[in-house]
């Protein structure tokens, strides 16, 4: 593959754009508001806070997962969050920077990556606050937590592949926007996050499916880092399926991406 159409190598190229973009991106975001981009933070823990009670104290049903549930609930909705806000804020990457996509001379295939480091920025402080919670708690982190490292680049990676789609086809299809915000809302209970297969009994097929979700795979991982103490290599075939799954998509997702993006100052 020729050097100049090589994506990886272009990133690398542009990374002081990329970051710079990112930063600006992630301070305008909230411009204009009285608290700027303390906001940013206040939504995540807000919601936290209410899935705890509910889940946690209003509807508590005894299941013992080794940890408070409240640990047991933000190691699944930590990396869940990033995975939303990188998802969304990707798919609308070229629609958002679209005087942008009109400049012949800039490089619109650095845009759905700025939006994803954007959303990293917020996903670093949250994996810290976690950190934080588990040892005031009394359940200090372990160096099974390193695998955050991994498991983080992981979502990165699969927002990344997805996004080179989405934000493809959202320039000539707009309600795809809506569709994954839809998608989204049953995504959250589907991983699952809130609730896990021993709490409804699911066993079987059924188990095997809705661990097809690559999504399960990072959640899962954030759970062995911070609770139960297992490792990456312990994990081996479904290992082996989400990167083979997320490898596939970013090589289809860019491809689209490079096929469409000729026309896509026509219609913005």
């Amino acid at each position: 593959m020729k050097k100049e159409t090589w994506l990886p190598g272009e990133l690398y190229r542009n990374r002081r754009l990329v970051f710079s973009l990112a930063k600006n991106d992630f301070k305008t975001k909230y411009a204009g508001s009285y608290f700027g981009t303390v906001w940013a933070f206040i939504q995540p823990i807000v919601t936290i806070c209410v899935y705890w009670f509910v889940f946690g104290l209003a509807l508590r049903n005894g299941a013992d997962r080794g940890v408070p549930f409240v640990l047991w609930l933000v190691a699944g909705l930590v990396p869940w969050f990033f995975f939303q806000d990188g998802l969304v804020g990707g798919t609308n990457a070229l629609l958002e920077y679209n005087y942008l996509v009109k400049k012949v001379v800039f490089n619109i295939r650095i845009l759905p990556v700025v939006k994803v480091i954007s959303a990293a920025f917020v996903h670093c402080f949250f994996v810290l606050i976690v950190l934080v919670i588990y040892t005031c708690m009394g359940y200090p982190p372990t160096w099974y937590a390193l695998q955050l490292i991994y498991y983080s680049f992981c979502v990165f990676m699969l927002i990344l592949a997805v996004t080179y789609f989405s934000s493809a086809v959202v320039v000539f299809f707009r309600d795809l926007s809506q569709i994954i915000n839809i998608g989204l809302q049953v995504g959250v209970w589907v991983t699952p996050i809130m609730w896990n297969f021993n709490d409804l009994g699911l066993e079987g097929i059924l188990t095997k499916i809705l661990k097809l979700n690559p999504v399960f795979y990072v959640v899962q991982g954030y759970r062995d880092s911070l609770i139960d103490h297992i490792g990456i290599w312990q994990h081996p075939w479904l290992t082996l399926y989400f990167w083979v799954f997320t490898i596939l998509l970013f090589v289809l997702g860019t491809r689209l991406f490079k096929k469409l993006q000729v026309h896509f100052a026509d219609v913005m």
